[in-house]
């Protein structure tokens, strides 16, 4: 079968209640990729719900142990999610080749996937089918993300209106907890899942054996060959408890039990007495789905673009810190924001596959750009601001002529989706992140205001690709003299590059989870970074060392923006809101 003229499905590997998944090629590359394409049937969701979880789904992909989201698209009546191959053994089938886990895998295990768990309840999801056959070991082994969840199909966003009402019972009947089979699973559910899995792998015995029915308890215990500590036997019974109440109602919770250190709890990211402190908390975009994902400053200072999940462009006044204006336009999240070098326009980017350009004093919309094949996750203007780049997950990067909204050229290469791109301080060099783990650099002609006709194939060249990222790289920014490259990635590190060799200058480490945006202060010695360990640090560009955290967001910080008049930072982030830091006398001292 051939779905979308490319995807050719090989062979089925599973099929559930509402879903089949099948090993599938990408017949569009050569030599073809693997795929996993998951079929659901139209009526196991709603439309709405379905586009909803599927941008919930693409977030989550971007850590290294869930499997990227790729696409999605409906097709002879059902749901079809593209996703990243995972090249590995389920637990199902490694307990089967290899036999029973013993205590210290089973720990491990734990450590592996508790954080993982810990993030998909933070995004309001509960994944509903946690069990061996859903959690895959890669091949070959790494030190980090060995452990890779898969199966997204039956995760379900959780609302106040779920609290509240039933829910379809869904999951496999063994690893299933009580309420989730009553169909008002919550996300202590997950949790009970994972604890059946861990006694199934000790024992190899079928977890429907492991429980006494007529005394409504566990047994696991019985069925060892070998005796695990009474510390992992605590643990597990209390993942295990049919009561929710009496359940650990975090996986931070099982954590902290096992003596893990948090992510939320990193004394590395508790400066006492930080030289930055916040001067205020910005509010306006709200509802459930209302992340800011974007920040820009406007060249003079005084006003701020925000975009959020909530399809909303807000304008603020930063000497007041009112909201000047709400900008709608974009069907989806908008993901990317940015004012020209002369402020007087303003571009962003949607998952609805648009780009469109704003007049800032009359606040009216000029154009709409149309072209992408999927969601623009980045762009940026040319230094003379006649160019504007634009980065999606169709792979491609365009080119635009912002006077006229025509279409320029595509630079093709990247050979997974484009998270971001950035031009060099004088224009000569476009840099483009992607998932594929990979930087390119571009060589652009002379052209916007010094030429009057474009030619396609002339207006571009692939200078050089960086590589070194051990995952996905997310975002990237380039120094104000030119000189260095800075790129954030998955991997939780930066990298700075020599842009003029592409000679990795040196790895910066500190964050504890993915690196997302990077910003230079104007100039050129300090780099900030934003990460979805919920902070923003600050980097002495010259010897790599941290110079502060700034803590303070609740959820992941997915944006950043340093002033260029004032010293004066924003961060935005998906706890709704927009800190503005400022630096205090002592540190100017």
């Amino acid at each position: 079968m051939l779905l979308q003229e490319r995807y050719r499905l090989l062979k089925r590997i599973s099929e559930g209640g509402f879903c089949k998944t099948f090993l599938a090629v990408d017949e569009g590359q050569f030599p073809p990729i693997p795929f996993v394409i998951q079929e659901l049937l139209l009526e196991s969701e709603t439309p709405l719900a379905f586009e909803q979880k599927m941008q919930r789904l693409e977030e989550l992909g971007k850590h290294p142990q869930i499997p990227a989201l790729l696409t999605y698209f409906q097709q002879n009546g059902h749901f079809y999610l593209v996703q990243e191959f995972i090249a590995g053994t389920n637990l199902a089938q490694v307990v089967e080749e290899e036999g029973a886990f013993n205590e210290t895998q089973i720990w491990q295990l734990l450590e592996d996937v508790l954080p993982v768990l810990q993030l998909i309840s933070d995004r309001n999801i509960i994944h509903r089918d946690i069990k061996p056959y859903n959690i895959i070991r890669r091949s070959p082994i790494t030190k980090k993300g060995d452990l890779v969840i898969v199966d997204f199909s039956a995760a379900k966003i959780v609302t106040e209106i779920d609290r509240l009402t039933s829910q379809i019972s869904i999951g496999s009947p063994e690893y299933a907890a009580p309420e989730q089979a009553r169909g008002k699973a919550v996300f202590a559910s997950d949790l009970y899942s994972l604890g059946v899995t861990c006694i199934y792998l000790l024992t190899q015995i079928s977890p429907f054996d492991l429980f006494d029915i007529a005394n409504d308890c566990w047994v696991w215990q019985q069925y060892l060959t070998t005796k695990v500590s009474e510390r992992l036997a605590q643990i597990l019974d209390k993942l295990l408890q049919n009561a929710v109440n009496r359940r650990f109602q975090s996986a931070d919770e099982v954590m902290q039990a096992m003596g893990m250190e948090c992510k939320t709890q990193n004394p590395k990211s508790q400066i006492q007495n930080p030289p930055w402190r916040c001067l205020h908390t910005l509010t306006g975009h709200s509802g459930t789905f209302s992340s800011v994902n974007a920040l820009a400053l406007s060249p003079d200072s005084n006003t701020l673009a925000s975009g959020s999940d909530d399809k909303i462009v807000k304008l603020w006044d930063l000497n007041t810190q009112k909201v000047l204006a709400s900008l709608s336009g974009h069907s989806q999240a908008v993901k990317s924001v940015t004012f020209s070098p002369d402020g007087k326009i303003l571009a962003t980017t949607s998952d609805d596959k648009t780009i469109k350009l704003w007049q800032v004093e009359t606040l009216e919309e000029i154009c709409t750009l149309l072209g992408h094949s999927h969601a623009v996750k980045s762009v940026a203007f040319s230094p003379d601001g006649q160019i504007l780049a634009s980065g999606s997950w169709d792979k491609t990067i365009k080119l635009w002529d912002v006077n006229t909204g025509t279409e320029i050229c595509t630079l093709t290469g990247h050979k997974l989706q484009v998270n971001s791109v950035a031009f060099s301080p004088k224009g000569q060099i476009l840099a483009s992140a992607s998932y594929d783990r990979t930087i390119r650099l571009w060589q652009l002609r002379a052209f916007g205001r010094f030429e009057k006709k474009f030619q396609n194939r002339l207006c571009y060249r692939l200078l050089g690709t960086l590589s070194g990222h051990a995952w996905a790289v997310l975002t990237v920014a380039f120094s104000p003299n030119g000189q260095i490259l800075a790129t954030g990635s998955d991997d939780n590190t930066i990298k700075l590059w020599e842009v003029n060799t592409g000679q990795l200058i040196c790895t910066l480490v500190g964050h504890s989870w993915s690196v997302v945006a990077v910003a230079f202060s104007v100039d050129g010695e300090t780099l900030l970074s934003a990460s979805c360990d919920k902070t923003v640090k600050l980097w002495k560009v010259s010897t790599a060392e941290e110079i502060v955290t700034l803590s303070g967001h609740v959820d992941s910080v997915s944006a950043v923006a340093v002033s260029k008049v004032t010293q004066l930072i924003a961060s935005g982030s998906r706890d709704k809101t927009i800190k503005l830091w400022q630096l205090v006398e002592q540190y100017n001292s």
